[in-house]
């Protein structure tokens, strides 16, 4: 890889807010925003992702955000099984301090930029010359990134090509000699409104009448033609802290992307038109994205783990039987994610010395994540008890007429104040009851693959003829002495 030397290494938190006024057109039920910085919806997104700068300045946390040679730990392509911890590390600690337990803003566009420096020489010239100069571009910038991959689809038993509305995939419309034009619309674009530039890829294997739709490129979130529609989901409006510590302030923002013939030049496109390389390259990106996935669930599941030994102390619960049980499975349930995601940058694979997590490992890990929650969430609610959902409000216990008794009545085993148990109630109710932990469940079963994706891709990886080998001499099928290791 090479190696330039930059004027400017790493942007502080101003200079990153500074590059979002740069007049995107981004729209929130209905109407044009302005500035993301200063929008009521966006500017919690905003400072929710100008953590990633500010950690890179703080010193409890430079070593663990900074390389030695002054990057951002983001851009640090993977080169052994110590990088992809370190990378797990820091991705794990940002969203522990961020507080909202998803995302902050470089992980998922960093994902995709290893994907196309890992197939680079697959892609060729002059693509790989391309990938090289964006990703030093991105790196010595210290660019935040979002990823455009998934397309809306229209009717999904038909490829690209069968589509009754030929722009369910994003795909080339015209071909210029400095240029192409692109036309479709991506969904699930996360942290798109608040990023400065988008890496758009392939989202599945595409077949010889597909050649239009297989295409990657990257530009700016300013360039004409591209609109962001932001999903409304999660807004803040009406919540308080005290019962929404977790989602009063809406903290990563997803949008539907459309590309109104857009013109990408020469140099941002990285496959236009090879359509046997789409699916590799689709694939490239999830087996980085989902070591990201399960690396950023980890405090989710330490956060259950926590408000529910809370609420099983505040209900004097902490000795039953049933609810040790329901303990225990919570920490097992975290700590085997934990150990599968640890495990699969151990025996990580390497592709021209771009260290790739284990693909088996990474899809077990976020299958046992996505399977889990919802099971995790139950036993969360049933230590809780049913004041998860009837609790009185915060303004209630701070009434001079009516607060007091409150607070009495509710204090709970070994005198926890009334104010305290309330407070576990709200961050448990938040957590699994109302919509951030619906927007979890969905998460768990749909983003970063899907479990049905994750299954094939587990059966696909697993040395199933090396199983049954051992097993037919086992049985005495074969007389050969076992020999494989």
């Amino acid at each position: 890889m090479t190696t330039v030397t930059s004027k400017r290494r790493l942007r502080s938190p101003e200079e990153y807010r500074e590059s979002l006024r740069d007049g995107r057109r981004v729209f929130y039920r209905g109407e044009r925003v302005e500035d993301v910085t200063t929008h009521p919806f966006f500017k919690h997104a905003v400072e929710h992702a100008a953590l990633d700068y500010r950690l890179a300045h703080d010193p409890a946390y430079r070593e663990l955000a900074v390389t030695a040679d002054g990057y951002s730990r983001y851009f640090n392509v993977p080169g052994s099984p110590a990088d992809l911890l370190a990378r797990g590390k820091l991705i794990e600690a940002a969203t522990r301090a961020g507080k909202t337990l998803v995302v902050l803003i470089k992980e998922i566009g960093t994902d995709a930029l290893f994907a196309l420096l890992g197939l680079r020489a697959q892609l060729g010239e002059p693509y790989a010359s391309r990938i090289d100069a964006y990703f030093e571009h991105c790196r010595d910038e210290d660019l935040a990134l979002c990823v455009g991959q998934t397309d809306v689809k229209g009717d999904r038993s038909l490829g690209p090509s069968q589509q009754p509305n030929p722009d369910a995939y994003v795909r080339v419309v015209e071909r210029r000699a400095n240029g192409i034009v692109v036309r479709g619309a991506k969904a699930h674009t996360s942290v798109s409104a608040n990023a400065n530039e988008m890496i758009v890829l392939p989202t599945r294997e595409m077949g010889p009448d597909d050649a239009d739709y297989a295409v990657a490129f990257a530009i700016p979130i300013d360039t004409p033609g591209l609109t962001l529609v932001a999903s409304p989901y999660l807004a803040s409006d009406g919540k308080v802290h005290a019962e929404h510590p977790i989602s009063a302030a809406r903290k990563m923002v997803e949008t539907l992307t459309i590309f109104d013939d857009v013109f990408v030049p020469n140099e941002r496109v990285f496959l236009a038109g090879q359509h046997e390389l789409a699916g590799p390259l689709a694939r490239g990106f999830v087996e980085f994205h989902r070591f990201t996935a399960v690396s950023y669930k980890l405090p989710l599941l330490d956060a259950l783990v926590g408000v529910a030994l809370l609420a099983a102390q505040a209900n004097g619960l902490e000795r039953a039987g049933h609810v040790r049980d329901k303990l225990s499975y919570l920490v097992a349930y975290a700590e085997t994610v934990r150990a599968l995601t640890h495990h699969a940058a151990q025996r990580c694979r390497f592709v021209r010395e771009v260290a790739i997590p284990d693909t088996l490992l990474v899809n077990i890990a976020k299958l046992h994540f996505a399977q889990g929650l919802h099971t995790a969430f139950q036993h969360v609610q049933d230590i809780c008890g049913g004041l998860l959902v009837t609790y009185p409000a915060a303004e209630d216990l701070d009434h001079p007429d009516y607060g007091p008794a409150l607070r009495h009545y509710l204090t709970g085993a070994s005198g926890t104040p009334g104010a305290e148990r309330l407070r576990v109630m709200n961050l448990a109710s938040d957590l699994t009851t109302g919509e951030y932990g619906g927007y979890q469940a969905v998460l768990a079963v749909h983003a970063e693959g899907s479990i049905e994706t994750e299954k094939l891709t587990i059966l696909a990886q697993y040395d199933r003829e090396l199983a049954m080998e051992y097993a037919r001499w086992l049985a005495g099928l074969d007389d050969s002495p076992w020999s494989r290791a």
